[in-house]
């Protein structure tokens, strides 16, 4: 009977301890890295958030920059398991490299160019030739060497043989976001970030779009790197983000989904 008791006792404090001989265990959530341009920051915190609710043995590791800094840790090596660019260019040169998993490319998403002044601005433009008046101080651009946002803002000056004119009004940004938050500040006069830079800003007003024969289609390709150490969990969350869920939220933060 005594010894009853005590195998019941060790049972009973086995349980509170570790389940009782039926141990549960913990699954540790797998970690996809996801580099993407600094112009999805918010679209892509939410759906990552979103995704990781409905899957909670995934964790999602984001890192937001300019996509020419994104291409260039990528080659040097950065844990990326998933690559979302502003740009072609980028993916292409990625791709050249034989960093990109085959068969995992794909366009993503489109947006467009505008022009924005802090909200309290008198700035009044018609047209992006004015911006060489004199009231207009200083024009935040993305730097256009590994600034998606920046390259299209110079082949808008170019299309409209405005950069001479334009050339010391510009200050130069690591990245579009940066650029916005210029212009928020009324460090610059003006700025040309994405139209869903300026959706999200509640301190910026647009004043013009500029026109879409000014500059290439602005798109962002998706896909999974080559090295990447979770490729199906990248490959199960870049078909995610163009499921009929994800395309919605991107619409709400004003992106054009690449197949429209």
């Amino acid at each position: 009977m005594l010894k009853k008791i005590l195998s019941l006792l060790a049972c009973l404090l086995l349980f509170m301890t570790s389940g009782c001989g039926s141990k549960k265990e913990v699954k540790t959530p797998q970690t996809i890295y996801v580099s993407a341009a600094a112009s999805l920051t918010n679209v892509m915190q939410k759906l990552g958030k979103d995704y990781e609710e409905k899957h909670p043995d995934v964790k999602i590791k984001f890192n937001f920059a300019g996509s020419g800094a994104l291409q260039a840790q990528i080659e040097q090596g950065a844990p990326a398991d998933l690559f979302i660019s502003a740009s072609p260019r980028q993916m292409k040169a990625l791709l050249e490299k034989g960093l990109i998993k085959d068969g995992t490319e794909k366009t993503l998403l489109k947006n467009g160019l505008v022009l924005i002044a802090p909200k309290d601005s008198k700035l009044h433009l018609t047209e992006f030739s004015q911006l060489k008046e004199g009231d207009v101080k200083k024009i935040a651009i993305g730097n256009p060497q590994g600034v998606p946002a920046g390259q299209y803002a110079a082949q808008v000056f170019s299309s409209l043989r405005l950069e001479k004119p334009l050339k010391e009004k510009l200050v130069l940004a690591a990245n579009v976001r940066q650029v916005l938050a210029w212009v928020e500040e009324g460090e610059a006069s003006c700025g040309i970030v994405y139209a869903t830079d300026a959706k999200i800003s509640d301190k910026v007003k647009v004043l013009l779009t500029a026109p879409e024969n000014t500059h290439q289609p602005i798109t962002y390709p998706v896909a999974v790197l080559k090295n990447a150490k979770a490729p199906q969990v990248a490959k199960e969350f870049e078909a995610y983000l163009t499921s009929k869920e994800a395309t919605s939220v991107f619409e709400k933060y004003g992106f054009t989904p690449a197949a429209r």
